[in-house]
């Protein structure tokens, strides 16, 4: 049974970086999408991205294209979601979640069945 685990989240400055990570247990990320959410207080979760095993990525919103990155490891049992030139709008929980469908379909959280915990990210001075 695949679980997920997400970390790296916390406090930084505006301008500042972080890399959030999302570890798979009970099984790799093999044939898997992966998809990065986040979601604000009071607002609707929103995709950031979501990146297959053979790294195709799709999702990146206007917001966020040009300073966020999502990756994999190549044991396939960790997503990166390495995130610069933070703005306080970035301030979220965000969440990764996994669709063991087999197909590349559309980066929205109703396409994923199984998420982690989510991990707080604030961007203030």
């Amino acid at each position: 049974q695949l679980q997920l685990v997400e970390s790296g989240g916390g406090l930084v400055q505006p301008g500042g970086s972080l890399r959030l990570s999302c570890a798979a247990s009970g099984r790799t990320l093999h044939g898997w999408t992966v998809g990065w959410f986040r979601q604000a207080p009071g607002k609707e979760r929103e995709a950031v991205s979501c990146i297959s095993t053979n790294g195709l990525i799709t999702g990146y919103p206007d917001s966020v294209k040009g300073r966020f990155t999502s990756s994999m490891n190549s044991a396939k049992t960790t997503v990166y979601l390495q995130m610069n030139s933070l703005k306080p709008e970035d301030t979220a929980t965000y969440y990764c979640a996994a669709d063991g469908s087999g197909f590349f379909r559309p980066c929205t959280p109703g396409v994923f069945d199984t998420w982690g915990q989510g991990t707080q990210v604030t961007v203030s001075s």
